[in-house]
This record gives structure tokens, C-alpha cells and sequence, in this order.
């Protein structure tokens, strides 16, 4: 895929996830999207994450490396927060609301210690695809880039798992992304659902949902390894 400002120049895609989406790379929609992402970009428009981070979930988590999904909406939209995985930001950058809610939940899970960061990419490298619904966002304004035929192209990401792959954990975190998930087939995959981390609903039942927990359990009855979900600090 080629992009502007989020990139001008051509986006290199892990090649299982490649072949796997190359009928969307060569589709009419994502064509408006590429025409949709230049017009930005010459509009003078600021995008994130950067060119060659818009496919880092991808890129970190190759499709038959894939054990656990946890799907979110659309990238953060404040400087120097979004890298292409979901709730996750840089080392350098301070720890968002809902990714603190999660190490919460962590830490009343599993023996877990929160560090001082908010990069996932740990776990991403273990098999966690940490994939937003949108893949870009204009920069501060929340959800700009909806619509534009990101969703179409991520729910054939979610397609491919769900019938190609088999006992994979889908994590799906209030309404949007159980929308999402609607059609994962629940037979051949574990679907956990529950509200979203954001300190607007955790209360109302993300805190106490042992989805760590209940992914690791369902990994290793399944003769897969389990993630560990402790991060570096």
C-alpha cells in the first residue's frame, strides 16, 4: 500500500499477511483509501502513527504466529502516542488511562508487575495481535480516519483468523469491538468479552474479567504456549 504523509513512499507488510490480503490491497476501497490518505497529506494534514508503523501489528505478529487478538478502535490521536498497536505507546511516552486500567487487571490476574511504560510490543512478538479497527487518525481528532475503509480491511484480518486458523483467543473490549467480533466463530475459537478499559466503564465489569488469565489457560489446554504477559521494565 502506498500512502502520503502517513507516507509517500511504499509500506513493506509481513508476507503471510501479504498473500493473505493481497485481494484487499488490490480492491477498489482500498484504493479510495490510498487516494483519501494522499489528500490528507496534501492538505497538509498530520497523520499517525508514522508511515511505517500504520502495519506494525501485523508486522510484529505473522499470521500463523497469532495465539490471542485483542481488538480496539482507532489509534491515539495525541503526538507521539500511536506505533501501529493497540493500546500501547512508546517507551518515552506516559502510560495512557485505559492501558493503566489493564495493568491493573494485570496485577489483580496474574503475578504481574506494572512498569513504567506502555509499549506492548512484547507481546505482540508472543503471538498477540494487538490490531485496531482504524489504522490511521488525524492528529487530534479522535476517530477522523472511521469510515474510510480501514474496517473493511481489518475485519478481513479478523475473517482470515477466524476461519483459517484454529483456538485463538479473541479479546473483545466493549461495544465497538464486539461488534467486530460478532462472527467469530465461537466452536473453533474463545471469545472473551467484556466492557472497555477506559475509566469510563472499567468499573462496570472489565475489572475482574481474567481474560489474562483465561487466554493462558486456554493456550495451554489447547498444547499451545502460553503468553507471558509480564513486560520489561
Amino acid at each position: 500500500m502506498r500512502q502520503t504523509k502517513s507516507g509517500s513512499r511504499e509500506i513493506q507488510l509481513e508476507s503471510s499477511w501479504r498473500a493473505k490480503l493481497q485481494d484487499d490491497f488490490n480492491s477498489s476501497y482500498m484504493a479510495e483509501l490510498r487516494d483519501f490518505l494522499r489528500e490528507q497529506n496534501a492538505l497538509g494534514k498530520t497523520i499517525y502513527p508514522a508511515s511505517n508503523e500504520v502495519f506494525a501489528a501485523l508486522n510484529a505478529t505473522p499470521f500463523d504466529a497469532v495465539k490471542v487478538v485483542i481488538l480496539g478502535q482507532d489509534p491515539y490521536h495525541g503526538p507521539g502516542q500511536a506505533h501501529g498497536l493497540c493500546f500501547s505507546v512508546k517507551q518515552d511516552v506516559r502510560v495512557p488511562p485505559s492501558l493503566r486500567n489493564i495493568y491493573k487487571e494485570l496485577s489483580a490476574d496474574i503475578d504481574f508487575v506494572p512498569p513504567k511504560h506502555g509499549c506492548l510490543t512484547e507481546w505482540a512478538q508472543q503471538g498477540v495481535l494487538l490490531l485496531n479497527s482504524v489504522l490511521t487518525v488525524e492528529a487530534s481528532l479522535a476517530a477522523s480516519h472511521q469510515g474510510r475503509g480501514w474496517e473493511r480491511f481489518t475485519d478481513s484480518v479478523v475473517n482470515h483468523l477466524n476461519a483459517e486458523a484454529n483456538n485463538i483467543v479473541f479479546i473483545l473490549w466493549g461495544n465497538y469491538a464486539q461488534k467486530k467480533g460478532a462472527m467469530i466463530d465461537k466452536a473453533r475459537h474463545l471469545v472473551l468479552q467484556s466492557p472497555h478499559p477506559s475509566p469510563l466503564s472499567a468499573s462496570r465489569g472489565f475489572f475482574g474479567n481474567h481474560h489474562f488469565s483465561k487466554s493462558n489457560e486456554y493456550l495451554l489446554a489447547h498444547n499451545k504456549t502460553a503468553i507471558d504477559w509480564q513486560l520489561s521494565s
